[in-house]
C-alpha cells in the first residue's frame, strides 16, 4: 500500500509517502539559497510522493528563526519558484507549511514581543507573549490567505496550515493557552474559530480545489491541553471549513513526554491518526518515529491512516522510497533517533546535520565522483567511522583493507545499543557492516594494525578509526576484584552482584545504568517458553524478567549525562530514576573496597560491584609510529579527540572524498 498512489483533494501523489517540513536552518535571511534545493531535490529524487517545505512565516511577526524559510513577501517568490520547480522535475508534488511561529520565537528576534491567543507564558522560551487583539487576529488571517496565494504563484501544488506543535494556530486551540473570552476563546467551538477563519480565507483566496492539508497535535499531553477527544471535533469542523487532508502530529515541544527519541517504539503515536481518521472523510497522515518500510506499510494495512509521515527517516537515507520499493532493505540507512544532528541542531539554531548520513546540507558537493588514480587503502579501526571511510573510499574506486582488533565490527557504538532502549543505534552498524559486504570490502577481524602490518600490505594511504582508551581512575583500591570496566559489563563478559555502583555519571555510564535496571534473570524469550510449558504463571515469569539490582551513578560534576544530547539526556535520566537509579552530582569517589566505595564526604556506598565509567583518551599511538612510513596517514573520530559518533561519521566522509 505505501507504493499506491492517493488523492488529496484533486491533486494525486505518487505514493503514499509524505515529507513532513521541517527546520532545517540554511535559509539565509529566509530566503531558500543552494542547499535548501539541493537538500529537498535529493528527497524528490530519491522517490518521496509529497515534500512540504518550510514552515515558511507567513508575516515578519510569525518568523521562528533567521535561518527559517519565508513567504511573507512577494520577494521571497522567486527562490520559492525555484525550489518548487526542483522537487516537481522529479515527480513529486510540492507543498508548503504555513508558519506562525506565535509564543514560539523570542523578543531578541523579532525586535519586539511576541504575540499568542493569550498572555500565557511559553515554557520553551521562558518569555510571556502578548494577546493578540481581534483586529490584529484578522489580519493575521489575511496573512496566511495571503502566503498561500504566493505559494501558488511559485507553483507549489499544495499548502498546509500548522495547527499543532505549540505554534500560533495550535495556542489558540488550546484550552491550556486560550484563556480568551471573546468569540475565539471559550468551548472547543470557539478555540477553532481561528483556525476555522484561516481555511475558509485561504480557500476563497486559492479556489475550493486547490490542497489544503491542516497539522495538528492528536494530543498534547498535557494538564488541561488538548484531548484526542477534542481533537477529534477540532477535525470534524476544519473539514467542514475545507481541509482537504490532516496531518496528526503528537504533541508539542513542551510537552513532558518523549516523542522524537529511540526509546519510543516505531509507529507507537499511528493511534491518533486513527483516532482522527474514524471522524473525517478526508485522507490522514500518521507520523513520529517511523523509520521502517514494514512498519509503515503495517500502518496502512491496519486502517490507522492512508499516509505516511517520514521527517528524519528521508533525512538519513533520501533514497529510501526506492530501495524500499525495490525490495532493497538492507539497504536502506535507518534514522537511529539519535538527534545528535537534527533536533539537537535546530533547538541550538544551527543548521542540521546527520548522524548516520553525512552528506546532509552537502548533497552537492559530497556527491560521489570515482578517483582518477585509485590507491591502496589501509583503515585501522571497524567502528562507525572506519566502516563509513572504507565506504566511500571504495565507491570512489580505491582499493580498501579494514581491520579490525576486536571479533566484531562498530567500535563503540556496538555497546552503546546494549540496552534496549538504545538499540536503534544497531540500526547504523547493520547498515555498514553491510556495505562492507555489499561493496566486497577487504575486512579483517581480529587483525590490529601495527608499523609491521602498515610495512607488509604497503597501503598508499592509512587511515586511523581506533577509537579510545579507556581511562583507569587513580582511586585507592581500583584494581580489587569486584571493579570492573564499563564495557565489559555492556559485553556480558564479567558477573555483575545486586548492589552496584557505577563511577562516572556521562554517557557510558549513564548506559550501563539503563542496561542493568533492564537485566532480569531471564529474558523475555524464556519467559514465554517457561509459560508456554506450564513450567510457571506467566506473573512469576515476568518477575524473572525485572531486575533485581539496586543501582547508584555516582558523579563528580554538576550534571549527569553532560555529553548526551540535550533532546534524549533528559528522557534518558527520566528513564533510570524510573527505574530506581540513584543518581548522585558534584560527588566524588575517594576509595574503593571490598565493601563498596567511599565518597569525600566519609560516607560508604554498599555495592558488591563497582563500574568504572569514568571516560577516555584518545588512542593515537600509531600517529607518531607511522609518521614518514605511508604516504598519507589521517586520523579520525575519538582518535584524534574523544566525541560523539557524528564527528567520527563526518571526519570519516570528508577524508574518504579527499584521497
Amino acid at each position: 500500500m505505501l507504493f499506491e498512489p492517493i488523492k488529496i483533494g484533486s491533486m494525486e501523489i505518487k505514493n503514499r509517502i509524505f515529507l513532513p517540513a521541517m527546520h532545517l536552518g540554511y535559509a539565509v535571511d529566509n530566503f531558500v539559497d543552494d542547499r535548501v534545493v539541493n537538500f529537498y531535490e535529493a528527497r524528490a529524487k530519491g522517490g518521496a510522493g509529497i515534500i512540504l517545505v518550510g514552515g515558511c512565516a507567513t508575516e515578519p511577526l510569525g518568523t521562528g528563526l533567521p535561518n527559517m524559510m519565508s513567504l511573507s513577501d512577494d520577494k521571497f517568490i522567486p527562490g520559492m519558484r525555484r525550489l518548487a520547480d526542483a522537487i516537481k522535475k522529479h515527480g513529486a508534488r510540492a507543498a508548503v507549511q504555513l508558519l506562525h511561529a506565535g509564543p514560539q520565537t523570542w523578543t531578541f528576534i523579532l525586535g519586539t514581543q511576541p504575540v499568542s491567543a493569550s498572555a500565557v507564558k511559553c515554557k520553551l522560551t521562558g518569555e510571556i507573549p502578548r494577546e493578540l487583539t481581534i483586529p490584529e487576529i484578522e489580519e493575521t488571517v489575511e496573512n496566511f490567505a495571503l502566503t498561500s496565494k504566493r505559494a501558488k504563484d511559485a507553483g507549489f501544488d499544495a499548502v498546509e496550515v500548522i495547527g499543532g506543535v505549540g505554534y500560533l494556530v495550535a495556542r489558540f486551540l488550546s484550552p491550556r493557552t486560550n484563556l480568551r473570552r471573546d468569540r475565539y476563546g471559550g468551548d472547543v467551538y470557539g478555540r477553532v474559530r481561528f483556525a476555522v477563519e484561516i481555511v475558509e480565507r485561504i480557500k476563497e483566496k486559492l479556489g475550493k480545489e486547490f490542497p489544503l492539508i491542516f497539522k495538528l497535535s492528536g494530543d498534547e499531553f498535557m494538564k488541561r491541553g488538548t484531548t484526542i477527544e477534542e481533537t477529534r471535533i477540532i477535525a470534524q469542523e476544519l473539514e467542514k471549513a475545507g481541509v482537504d487532508c490532516f496531518n496528526v502530529a503528537v504533541a508539542w515541544h513542551e510537552s513532558p513526554i518523549p516523542q522524537i527519541t529511540m526509546n519510543i517504539p516505531g509507529g507507537a503515536f499511528a493511534f491518533l491518526a486513527e483516532k482522527v481518521r474514524e471522524v473525517v472523510s478526508v485522507p490522514v497522515v500518521a507520523g513520529n518515529r517511523i523509520n521502517d518500510p514494514f512498519v509503515a506499510e503495517k500502518i496502512l494495512r491496519e486502517g490507522k491512516a492512508d499516509i505516511i509521515s517520514l521527517g528524519r527517516a528521508l533525512i538519513a537515507d533520501p533514497e529510501f522510497p526506492i530501495k524500499a520499493k525495490e525490495g532493497r532493505f538492507a539497504e536502506i540507512r535507518k534514522c537511529v533517533a539519535c538527534n545528535q544532528g537534527c533536533f539537537d541542531h535546530v533547538f541550538q539554531a544551527k543548521p542540521i546535520e546527520c548522524l548516520v548520513n553525512p552528506d546532509v546540507s552537502r548533497e552537492a558537493e559530497y556527491e560521489i565522483k570515482p578517483v582518477a588514480t585509485p590507491k591502496k587503502v589501509l583503515i585501522a579501526g571497524g567502528g562507525p567511522g572506519g566502516m563509513e571511510a572504507a565506504r566511500v573510499a571504495k565507491l570512489r574506486g580505491h582499493e580498501v583493507y579494514l581491520y579490525e582488533k576486536s571479533d566484531r565490527l562498530g567500535g563503540q557504538l556496538s555497546w552503546a545499543a546494549v540496552p534496549k532502549e538504545r538499540n536503534e543505534l544497531g540500526n547504523l552498524v547493520d547498515y555498514l557492516s553491510y556495505q562492507m559486504y555489499l561493496q566486497n570490502i577487504n575486512v579483517v577481524l581480529e587483525k590490529e594494525v601495527t608499523p609491521e602490518v602498515v610495512e607488509q600490505l604497503n597501503p598508499d594511504v592509512v587511515i586511523l578509526a581506533t577509537g579510545v582508551n579507556w581511562i583507569v581512575p587513580q582511586i585507592p583500591g581500583v584494581d580489587r576484584p569486584n571493579v570492573v570496566m564499563a564495557l565489559d559489563v555492556l559485553a556480558d563478559r564479567v558477573p555483575i552482584g545486586k548492589k552496584v555502583v557505577i563511577i562516572g555519571g556521562g554517557g557510558v555510564g549513564c548506559e550501563t545504568g539503563l542496561y542493568l535496571m533492564e537485566k532480569g534473570s531471564i529474558d523475555a524469550e524464556t519467559m514465554l517458553f517457561l509459560v508456554k510449558w506450564g513450567a510457571m504463571n506467566l506473573q512469576s515469569a515476568y518477575e524473572l524478567t525485572k531486575s533485581n539490582k539496586e543501582v547508584t551513578i555516582v558523579e563528580m560534576l554538576d550534571k549527569m549525562g553532560q555529553d548526551i544530547g540535550g533532546s534524549t539526556r533528559w528522557t534518558i535520566l527520566k528513564s533510570l530514576s524510573g527505574s530506581g537509579v540513584k543518581m548522585l552530582t558534584t560527588t566524588k569517589v575517594t576509595e574503593i573496597t571490598d565493601k563498596g566505595v567511599v565518597l569525600d564526604g566519609g560516607e560508604v556506598l554498599e555495592a558488591d560491584t563497582v563500574v568504572i565509567a569514568v571516560g577516555s583518551t584518545p588512542n593515537n599511538e600509531l600517529v607518531e609510529k607511522l609518521k614518514g612510513k605511508v604516504p598519507e596517514i589521517y586520523a579520525i573520530g575519538d582518535c584524534v579527540t574523544p566525541r560523539k559518533a557524528i564527528d567520527a561519521m563526518h571526519e570519516a566522509a570528508a577524508v574518504a572524498r579527499k584521497i
